[in-house]
């Protein structure tokens, strides 16, 4: 590795619910530098699971995100000529991040309505333990499993 690693920002939180885990999703959803427009996203998606589900969007997107989240995910590893897919520990702060790519990526995938409908529906079948996102995240822990023998790589 070359250089000294970049340092880490410091980024404010939401301004209507004051979360940092909500202003790294508006700023993974943002495109082009329009935060507002990311923002309208979230808060519509959230109004629209408040009424639909009649639940507190934010126990919604707190459960999806706890059930999205992975604990384990494969690196690959070059050794001896060969490249091992290496299960490894997910910490903390790449839980989130992986969390937030997974269910961007499902509610894009969704076609047919608004963005933030389809980041609403995401949410609440993520937090019904189905969906896209959770599929992925079974996948990933499911390849970490097969690849247990090669863990004393890491």
């Amino acid at each position: 590795m070359r250089g000294k690693p970049a340092p880490k920002r410091k980024i404010n939180p939401d301004p209507k619910f004051n979360r940092l885990d909500l202003a790294k999703l508006v700023n993974k959803i943002m495109e082009r530098g329009k935060k507002t427009v990311a923002q309208k996203i979230i808060y519509d998606a959230f109004d629209y699971i408040s009424e639909k589900a009649k639940q507190d969007p934010l126990e919604v997107y707190d459960s999806a995100i706890r059930n999205i989240s992975p604990n384990l995910e494969v690196k690959g590893k070059r050794i001896g000529g060969a490249n091992y897919q290496v299960p490894i520990v997910v910490t903390g702060d790449r839980k989130l991040i992986l969390a937030h790519r997974w269910l961007l990526e499902a509610a894009k995938a969704r076609k047919g309505a608004a963005m933030s409908v389809r980041l609403a529906d995401e949410l609440m079948s993520a937090a019904k333990g189905e969906g896209n996102a959770m599929k992925k995240r079974e996948d990933v822990q499911r390849m970490a499993e097969a690849n247990k023998a090669f863990a004393h790589f890491a």
